[in-house]
């Protein structure tokens, strides 16, 4: 399914966030690859508004940037509830990439540092120096093996055939192997923290 965001966003921002909330809470094993921002679940709520204003001003939507940030919030809880677990991968670039200004930035980097060390999430960053078996894609997330979320520019595509959610989860496993984890990771984070501004 392929549904503007312009029509997505009628009903405010806050809504979009509070939509997939029934989605997220039934979904045991999470995919996440992101190759331009830090993914939503793992936004802390400076760096939410900054992204979340920009996407509004972008795309016209209804200045409800507060409330969108709230229920982003409370959507996220679901990293610290039953048994989900959590497979997600950025591109290193992402750890540079300035939504926000310098102090949320390094806040929300040093946030990815301390949501790392939950049992039930694995950060993989590939390096921008990794031998690449894929390249740069779009965002997208899997959602167990039945549904994946893609955000582009325009819209937002929802896959639900079989075949195709397979590829998407043959595509993350491929990224997957060009990641690096735990220390490394903790690494190149904290190089970005470091980085001047």
């Amino acid at each position: 399914m392929y549904v503007e965001w312009r029509r997505r966003h009628r009903g405010g921002l806050r809504q979009i966030q509070e939509s997939s909330v029934p989605l997220y809470q039934a979904t045991e094993l999470f995919r996440v690859y992101c190759s331009n921002v830090i993914p939503g679940l793992l936004q802390t709520p400076g760096y939410a508004h900054a992204m979340l204003a920009a996407f509004g001003a972008f795309h016209g939507a209804s200045n409800d940037t507060d409330e969108a940030v709230e229920a982003r919030m409370a959507r996220s809880r679901v990293l610290y509830e039953g048994s989900h677990r959590f497979a997600i991968l950025v591109e290193e670039s992402v750890l540079y990439a300035r939504i926000a200004d310098a102090e949320t930035t390094a806040g929300q980097l040093g946030h990815l540092l301390a949501v790392m060390s939950l049992p039930s999430v694995s950060l993989g960053v590939i390096p921008r120096s990794a031998p690449r078996r894929m390249w740069t894609l779009e965002a997208f997330n899997i959602f167990d093996d039945n549904r994946v979320f893609i955000e582009l520019l325009s819209a937002a595509v929802t896959v639900t055939a079989p075949h195709e959610v397979a590829l998407y989860v043959r595509g993350f496993g491929e990224l997957a192997e060009s990641a690096v984890y735990g220390a490394q990771a903790r690494a190149l984070i904290t190089a970005a923290i470091d980085a001047p501004a």
